[in-house]
Order: structure tokens, then sequence, then C-alpha cells
């Protein structure tokens, strides 16, 4: 076993693997919190679709992946319905012979053969001893089948983590509690049997059941409810027809759904079962300790954070619950002052029992790790191979020495003095014809930099003209192709954007103008533009909205699997950013709106349809250019012009832009110039005398992309380049 001082105690849950590793303070009572980890599953691992153990795999490699184990023990956790707790109250006894006795009552409780199960035993606090004779004790005997004790060793073992505890659950929650929940807890030398202290009801909540804990820092007595936080959501589902990760979010968000009190009606009769089974449980406990008074309950797990749970819980069973915030004598700032950690503390009462019991200060300190792995771990650490390795390491060490001192007689630098000159006289020269070489070469990049800056001028004059030609073209036309006929179109339908306004800055280095905030920015448009591509393909196939005036429930289900299919495809589009750091470039903003708010499904408007036509066009569509003067048409890709990640740094779907009437009474008096809703003027242009205006809903937007000019004698070359590449690879394989 691991001889330092450090503890991982680590809780495989149904929902979440928590993880808390501790050592103990120079006082021997504090715990120290160096580190933790609470890893959420994807899913719950009981759910119907679910693979527990892929699950819990890909959890421990996380876990590993951000903690060392090696250096410290691990204790470990297991449900407390996969085992057996029963507590026997012995008759006075000789203390020494209360193994045997113990023994023989495990045959009896056991409801199998011995060696099928692990088993351990621990005497309560409280008991009395006087002349070597056992009063009032009371044991515990705590057992798993064998083969689920390895079931649970089954991930740990995989990844190569040596276990030193296991404990269950419950065990753990009680060691928990009456170290760092209860206070004024008595001394063992203090116990009064006829009269013990007042009992606390731990109720801790998990995914599919309960744990129940009765104690008053002595005594124990423990049953699990198999009801948890899942069951709510099980309700939810049944209840309002929604799906098992819906419900589950629901559950979470109760407060702040549509219908606060329709959700918690879904749930009540979930939370009639629980409390009745509470009740039922408490009863038989009293009806077999009639000393025992149970003041109070502590709340743990967190399925217990259900709004709405613990007042219901405190109502019905008369008991004020205390829902734990910090458990004491654990410190360690950077782990219970951490936010996650404050959020998920009641979920991490297992894991700091199980630290307790690797440091030895745990009330119980029974351990179902099978002996057979301990045995073998001892032998395997004491067998003397290190002193062989050590050994064989000196005499490999002396023969390697005599060898190394052979050569390094034979290879002395004096036997080779005349080839080390000549050596030195070559590596001269070489130095020499290596300077004039390098001085040629600058030299050549001189000229060469005053030629480009001699001949260069003429693709550089017509950069801008390029740059406004490519933002023309990625423009979307009317949608009747005439632009005669724009007037006829309603403004919902119409297809054109225009552009108020467009500016630049210059950036010596654009990874400046290149944040996070707007690579994010850019992630966000390519994920929206293959939402729309991925609406479009489905759409030719989608039924028209009026030919059926009530949707079959079929049909709903439908429509929302293509919104799934249609959220993973944006999920999965693959950002490769552009490498900009260091290169010298221009930020082009355009400002400027579009009318088009008329789609079958309300989807390709706003954003949407600035994203699928202008934005796409600027990010993937290309444009012929003259590649000199008196020359053919060739076309080029944006980014082969050096037009680079558009993206949206601000928008209003809601603006209002003054029009004119259409069907206005040209009699009338005009109504003036035209406007938007921010109070700026729209432009009369060439209106009629006597035009009358009215309001439309316009799409305001403020678009950015970057652009690294690239000459036109550039971009032919790097297409040669390109070609010439190409070629070189089809070759080679046709060789092969």
């Amino acid at each position: 076993m691991a001889s330092v001082g450090a503890v991982w105690g680590i809780d495989i849950g149904q929902c979440a693997l928590k993880a808390l590793r501790c050592r103990l303070s120079d006082d021997g009572e504090t715990l120290i919190a160096e580190a933790f980890d609470y890893i959420e599953y994807p899913k719950i691992l009981t759910e119907p679709d679910a693979n527990p153990e892929q699950l819990v795999r890909d959890a421990m490699k996380q876990f590993l992946a951000n903690n060392a184990v090696r250096d410290a023990k691990v204790a470990i956790s297991v449900p407390g319905q996969s085992g057996l707790a029963r507590f026997i109250k012995l008759p006075p006894v000789e203390a020494k012979k209360i193994p045997d006795i113990v023994k023989y009552e495990a045959k009896q409780q056991i409801p199998f053969s011995l060696d099928d199960v692990i088993w351990d035993y621990q005497p309560l606090l409280g008991g009395l001893q006087d002349e070597g004779v056992a009063l009032e004790t009371e044991v515990g005997l705590f057992a798993m089948k064998r083969d689920q004790v390895f079931r649970a060793l089954r991930p740990f073992r995989d990844a190569g983590i040596e276990l030193d505890v296991v404990q269950l659950t419950p065990i753990a929650i009680y060691n928990a509690v009456g170290y760092g929940v209860l206070e004024n807890v008595p001394r063992p030398e203090d116990y009064d049997p006829e009269n013990p202290p007042k009992s606390v009801a731990v109720i801790s909540m998990g995914t599919d059941t309960t744990d129940l804990v009765v104690t008053n820092g002595f005594r124990i007595w423990q049953r699990s409810i198999p009801i948890g936080g899942s069951h709510f959501t099980k309700q939810l589902t049944k209840e309002m027809k929604l799906t098992f990760a819906k419900a589950e979010h629901l559950k979470r968000n109760a407060r702040q759904a549509e219908d606060p009190k329709a959700v918690f009606q879904a749930m009540r009769p979930v939370f009639n079962d629980f409390v009745q089974e509470l009740q039922r449980s408490l009863g038989y406990f009293r009806s077999i300790d009639r000393r025992a008074q149970i003041t109070q309950a502590v709340a743990l797990g967190n399925a217990m954070l259900l709004p709405g749970l613990q007042p219901y819980i405190e109502k019905n069973l008369e008991l004020p619950v205390q829902r734990v915030s910090e458990y004491r004598r654990l410190e360690g700032s950077s782990v219970v002052s951490t936010p996650k950690f404050q959020d998920n503390v009641l979920s991490f009462a297992v894991a700091y029992g199980l630290c307790l019991q690797g440091l030895s200060r745990s009330r119980l300190k029974t351990n179902l790790i099978p002996r057979e792995l301990v045995t073998a771990r001892l032998i395997r650490r004491k067998k003397p191979w290190a002193l062989l390795a050590m050994t064989v390491f000196f005499v490999g060490l002396c023969f390697n020495y005599l060898f190394q001192w052979s050569r390094w007689r034979d290879a002395h630098e004096d036997n080779f003095a005349a080839e080390k000159n000549t050596v030195q006289a070559v590596s001269s020269e070489s130095s020499t014809l290596k300077a004039k070489d390098d001085e040629l070469i600058a030299e050549f990049e001189k000229l060469k930099k005053r030629g480009n800056e001699v001949v260069g001028g003429a693709d550089a004059r017509f950069l801008m003209l390029e740059l406004m030609t490519a933002i023309e073209s990625a423009l979307p036309g009317p949608l009747s192709g005439d632009p005669t006929q724009i007037s006829n179109e309603p403004y919902p339908k119409r297809t054109e954007i225009f552009i108020s306004s467009i500016n630049s800055e210059y950036f010596a280095d654009l990874d400046q103008y290149f944040s996070p905030d707007a690579q994010e920015r850019y992630k966000l448009f390519l994920s929206a533009l293959a939402e729309g591509q991925a609406r479009q393909q489905r759409g030719a196939s989608a039924p028209a909205a009026d030919e059926s005036t009530e949707a079959s429930p079929d049909a709903d289900a439908e429509e929302g699997a293509d919104a799934e299919a249609t959220e993973e495809a944006a999920a999965e589009v693959e950002v490769t950013m552009p490498v900009v750091t260091g290169k010298p470039g221009w930020v082009i903003e355009i400002k400027g709106f579009h009318f088009h708010k008329d789609d079958p499904g309300m989807v390709n408007i706003d954003a949407q349809y600035l994203v699928n036509t202008f934005m796409n066009q600027l990010e993937n569509g290309s444009v012929k250019l003259p590649a000199g003067p008196g020359e053919a048409p060739i076309e080029f890709t944006m980014k082969e012009l050096g037009i680079l990640c558009p993206l949206i740094v601000a928008d209003n779907r809601s603006a209002l832009l003054q029009v004119p009437d259409p069907d206005a009474d040209p009699t009338k008096k005009p109504a003036g110039a035209m406007t938007r809703s921010d109070g700026k003027s729209g432009g009369a242009g060439d209106l009629p005398p006597g035009a009358q205006f009215i309001s439309r809903d316009v799409y305001e937007f403020t678009l950015q992309f970057m652009w690294i000019p690239v000459r036109a004698s550039e971009r032919l070359e790097a297409r040669k380049a390109q070609q010439a590449a190409q070629a070189a690879g089809t070759d080679e394989v046709a060789g092969g």
C-alpha cells in the first residue's frame, strides 16, 4: 500500500465521477483538500441507450489525464444496495472470543457461502469492557458478493490503479457525517447506552436510490430506498411526453419553466412515494430502538437540490432538514472555495468519508478489498527484485566502464592530430564560401525587392477595385433577375441586400484583431451556414405548410428528428482557423440592411439569410477578374483574393425603414424623405413627386472580414506552384 500521506476518495456514481484528494494537517485532526474532480457523464448510466462500462471508462481516462494517483492511497465506494449490512448485539462475552462469535453470526446472517462473499466486521463505539468481558457490544457486519466486488474494481484495474480501501457507500456517509457534520458528539468514554445522544437521519439521494442512514455518532442503522433523482425525471417523461434529456433539464430548472405548477404536479406521485418510504423506514427504526430520538435530518446528494423537495420532506416528516454547505475539519481553499466544488458539495460526502478512512480518521474502518489482491501486492513488493536489479546494474556499469575506457584510449585525439588539422582547414574554407554565398543571396534579394517595387505598382493599383468587385459580386440580386421588376415584389420577399457604408482599418498584425471573441463569432457563422445548408437540402422533400391544417404526431416527430439532425450537422463543422499572426492586412467593415423576412419556415430570414447569401459568397464564393490590362478574366476564389473570416459583429432584427408606399394616393401630400427608425435618413433618391411612405421591417447588420491584399501576379504564381505540386504528386503515384 502507498505509504505517503495523501488519499484519493473516488465515488463512481450513476451520473458523475466524484473524487477528492486529502492529506492530514499537522494538528492530526483537520483534513487538507489538495485536489478534486467532478466528471459528469454524457448520459446517466441507467438510461436505456447508455453504455455504462464505456461511460465509466471514458470518465476514468479523463480523471487520470487530469490527476496523478500513483503517489497516494486510493479508496473507493460501492453501492449500498449491492452489499449487506447487519448490526448485531452480542451477549456478554470475553473480548477475545468476539471474532469466533462474529464468524458464527456471519454464517447465519449472510445468505451465501462465506467463500463466495467478501466480508468484514467491526465493534461499534460505545461498548463497555469489564475485566476482559465485553458488555453492551454491538458489531457491524458488512458483506458483498465476490463477483460484485470484482465488477466494481474492474474500471480501476483496467486503468492500472491499485486500490487500498473498498467501502460501502452508506458507511462512507456515516463516517463523513460523524466527523464533518455532527457537532457536540460526546467522547466514546462518555457514551451512556441508557441515555444515548440524539440521532439524525441522513438522506443521501442518488440517481436511482437513496441511502437512509440514522446515527447518533456511535450507533448506525441504514437502508437503501429504491427511489432516486432519475425517478422524478422518468415521471416527467411519462406525464409531459418529453425525452429523458429534456425532462432532466426541466427537472433541474423547474422554477424557470413556463408552467412550474404543472411540472411539480407531474412529479407529485414521486414526492409522495419518496416521503412514504422515508416515514415507513423511520417508523421501523423507532420500533427497534425505542431510546433513539431523531431530532433532525441531513440532506446529501445533488438530487436533493430539486426545488421544493426539502420543504416537502420537512413538512411530512416534521423534522428540520439541514442541507450541508460545508464539511467540518475540511480545509484547503484551492478546493473547497472553488465554485465547482461549492455547486456539488452535497455529492462529495462519500468521497470525504473515504478520505477519512484512508487517513485513519473514520469511525468505521471495515474494508471489503479482496484479501488475495492485498496479499499479491505485498508479495510483489517484497520480492528482492530491486536488489537483484542493482547488482546487475553495478556489474553492467563495470563492464561498460572497461569497454568505454578501451575505446576512449583508441580514439584519443592525439592519434588524429593530422586529420584534425585537415578538417579545420576544410571547415575554414567552407565558412568563407558560405559567407560569400550569403552575401550574393542578400544582393539578389535586394535586387528582387527593387524589381518588385518597380513593376508591382501595376498590380497594386487595382487591389481596391478588385475588392469592391468581389463585394459587389457576393451580393444577392433580385429574385426575378430583372432589376426593373424589383418594385413589383413585396418588401418581405425582396432578396436584395443594401450596403449603407464600407469602412476599413489597417492592422500591422491581424492577430491583434482576430481575438478569441472574433474566432468564436467566426465559428458561430460557420455553424449557422452549415445549419442553413442542411435545412435547404431537406427543404425540397418537406411538405408545404398549407397541405395540412393539423400536423400529425408522426410529422412532429419527423420534424423534431430533422431539427436534431440539423443541429448535429452544424455541431460537426470542423473549423480550421487561418494563421494571421505577424501578417499585416485590413479589416473591412460593411454596414447594411435587407427586407427579406418572408420564408416558409421562417428560417431563411434576418441573420440566417445574410449568412446563406452574402457571407456564404464571401467565405466560399469566387469572382472573375482580369489578370492584367487587356487580358481575359480569370475566376479567383475569395480566399485567393485574401478575403478571410466574415463575421457578424452587430445586428438589429427589429429596425424600421420608411419606404415609398406603392398603393399610396398620389394626390395626397408627400411624406418627405425616406428615414429609418433610428432617425437616420434612408435617402429619397429618385422618388416620384408626391411619393408617400410607409414603415417596413428591415434587418440591419454590421459585418467584418479580414483582407490581406494579394496582387494578381502573386495569385497566378501561387496557383501555378499549386498545380505543379499536384502534378508532381500525380506523377509520383503513377510511377509507384
